[in-house]
């Protein structure tokens, strides 16, 4: 059975514009057209009295005028609408405010961030279309073991280089430094917090690097797992909108905006939290009365987007390498360091299952003793380390990540720390006791029994005892400070240039030598046969057939208002792996003579210059000042968007 999303008409209920825009669009991808939009539960109620042939209710929690949970007891108390399919969307993602939805009859509940194969089970679910359960490890009669007699490790992760260590324990198996006596490893990606915890509640993993407020909510509902270790310390950065002015006083900056988290059981919510509070402003879950800033929930991932396409956000605090990614892309600028405020602090942490570790201890004692060996390595080598990151946090090169963006991430005076995973009691009562006593959030639980501290015991067997717990630094005249202090235009420079450091293929055109990314290059060949394409305009020069595929190929010189010459023995054409609408597309450019790949450093890449009001410079990226000359590095990705929709599809045949 199956539902028609064309025959499904939806009422959408979120009070935020950005995020009701994004909710639409993830509806739209999944076929669902018919969408009616409310601001708020009496806005809700109205258009379903006025309309008729609603079929399902997609709500926010957090509203103002009526929120969604009363909503919900509004339809379900509704004789004519008490049956209607209810799905509750929110940035509520703790399982308490999960039972008290269920408790009132919601249909499903989704917390953000959420994606769209998520959305989708939802919708399914509420309509009553039931999939095929996943089978449960737990409930294997027999161990897992491989054809080695090893046991399979699964072990879920996001996308973040606070779970590196996870990274690099994978490298150094598959390069042999490191030979597992009782496990095997599998690692699985996942897009989401949501995705990370239902793996691990569900046992479809059986352990995962996952948000330690997050383990300790699951934990608190009897979902049966341990923390063994720390992922990583300190890791996390907050980021202002580059857009509105930031003067003093600077407090206004923030009034009346949405700031992004990653999610509401997490580090960052506190941390933001902390630091609001101290510079006399009130925060919290957007839709609480008398905020003065709203707390949004979003994907990692999607942040620096979300916040470079909405000025009402005034900023995020989120784990690395996003922060830096969105400074060196001209979004966002520092404000601070999470460790700033809390110096060696936990944030994610290593929760696996009990029954993986009953049947497997040995498995957990060797997992445990080599991730201590796999962060030890990355404070020892941090590019080694930045370059494994690259390939185990952005496989598909979708997030664009760079080793030199990661290596700044990785030697961060207060940055993240991989060296020391030794949990601390102490650290997580600080964390559950502010979030449960000064923001309502979660429960209080038995720490001894939640940190199984055998395991890191016998990692660091050397390890002092005495060891000092980390230390709070959130007082009012450090957030004062952090608020006041002038910028330093040093570290905002490294930073913002770091996204543009890497490896460049140089080309000239006329006396002028260019560079673009190597990593938005396919491959470069030679002249050949281009065959017109009528009509088009006169920089497009046409198509070639490249092994059975047709790539448009237009010359750079005509593009750029150049003399036009005649293509030599020497004229190349740049085959460029780009991007449009998030679907690949492979374009040609034709050069005069490609030249050499030059690796060019952040401290030789200057911002592009103004030269005046009538010279257009979107497509030059920045300046190389090098012994060589000056290189123009162009953002080819700019091709797309400086042209009409006519010269655009003619380049995306």
């Amino acid at each position: 059975m199956s539902i028609d999303p064309q025959n499904i008409m939806i009422l959408l209920v979120e009070d935020a514009a950005v995020m009701r825009n994004i909710e639409v669009k993830t509806l739209d991808n999944l076929g669902f057209k018919n969408i009616i939009e409310a601001e708020n539960g009496e806005i809700a109620i109205r258009k379903l009295q006025m309309m008729e042939g609603i079929d399902l209710i997609i709500s926010d929690w957090n509203m103002p005028e009526k929120d969604g949970f009363e909503l919900l007891e509004w339809i379900r108390s509704s004789e004519k609408y008490a049956d209607m399919p209810f799905i509750m969307a929110t940035g509520q993602g703790d399982k308490k405010q999960q039972q008290k939805a269920m408790d009132a009859g919601v249909s499903g509940y989704i917390a953000k961030p959420f994606d769209s194969n998520e959305l989708r089970n939802k919708i399914d679910e509420a309509f009553g279309i039931k999939k095929e359960p996943e089978k449960d490890p737990a409930e294997e009669k027999t161990p897992r073991k491989t054809a080695s007699g090893k046991v399979k490790l699964r072990i879920a992760h996001i996308q973040i280089t606070d779970h590196l260590v996870l990274g690099v324990l994978k490298h150094l198996i598959e390069k042999g430094d490191m030979t597992p006596a009782y496990f095997e490893l599998e690692t699985q990606c996942l897009p989401g917090w949501n995705p990370v915890a239902d793996a691990l509640e569900r046992g479809r993993v059986d352990a995962a690097c996952v948000l330690a407020p997050i383990a300790m909510d699951l934990y608190s509902f009897d979902v049966p797992i341990k923390m063994i270790l720390l992922a990583h310390k300190n890791g996390s950065i907050f980021v202002r909108n580059r857009k509105g002015d930031y003067q003093d006083p600077f407090q206004n900056y923030f009034k009346g905006k949405s700031f992004l988290i990653p999610h509401k059981l997490s580090i960052h919510h506190m941390l933001s939290h902390m630091f609001f509070d101290k510079i006399g402003l009130r925060a919290g879950m957007n839709g609480d009365a008398g905020m003065d800033v709203n707390f949004e929930v979003v994907a990692p991932v999607k942040m620096p987007e979300f916040l470079r396409s909405n000025e009402d956000a005034c900023g995020f605090m989120v784990a690395e390498p996003i922060g830096t990614k969105a400074i060196a892309s001209g979004i966002a600028e520092l404000q601070f360091l999470s460790g700033e405020l809390w110096s060696q602090h936990p944030c994610c942490i290593v929760a696996m299952r009990d029954d993986f570790i009953a049947p497997h201890t040995d498995a957990v004692y060797e997992l445990t003793e080599m991730l201590v060996k796999a962060g030890k390595f990355i404070e020892q080598k941090p590019e080694l380390a930045a370059e494994v990151a690259v390939n185990f946090l952005d496989p598909d090169r979708r997030l664009g990540l760079k080793v030199p963006l990661l290596k700044n991430v990785l030697t961060e005076t207060q940055g993240i720390k991989a060296g020391d995973l030794y949990p601390l009691i102490e650290d997580f009562d600080i964390m559950q006791r502010y979030m449960a006593e000064r923001m309502g959030i979660g429960a209080i639980i038995d720490l001894e029994k939640f940190i199984d501290i055998r395991f890191a015991k016998a990692a660091y067997k050397d390890r002092i005892t005495s060891h000092q717990p980390s230390n709070l630094h959130a007082t009012e005249n450090v957030m004062h400070e952090i608020l006041y202090r002038g910028v330093d235009e040093e570290n905002i420079n490294t930073k913002a240039m770091l996204n543009k450091e890497g490896k460049y293929l140089t080309f000239r055109l006329g006396d002028q030598e260019y560079g673009i990314d190597i990593l938005k290059i396919k491959e470069i060949i030679g002249m050949m046969d281009i065959r017109s394409i009528p009509c088009s305009v006169p920089f497009v020069k046409g198509v070639i057939n490249l092994r059975d595929t047709v790539i448009p190929v237009i010359d750079l010189r005509l593009k750029f208002g150049m003399e036009e010459i005649a293509y030599t023995d020497r004229t190349c054409i740049i085959v460029l792996d780009l991007e449009n609408n998030g679907k690949p597309v492979h374009l040609g450019i034709a050069v005069d003579t490609v030249l050499e790949v030059l690796n060019i450093k952040a401290s030789e890449i200057e911002d592009t210059p103004y030269f005046g009001v009538n010279i257009d410079t979107r497509l030059i990226l920045a300046i190389a000042k090098m012994d060589k000359g000056i290189k123009i590095l162009l953002d080819i990705d700019e091709v797309f968007e400086w042209e009409d929709e006519e010269v655009k599809d003619s380049l995306l045949l």
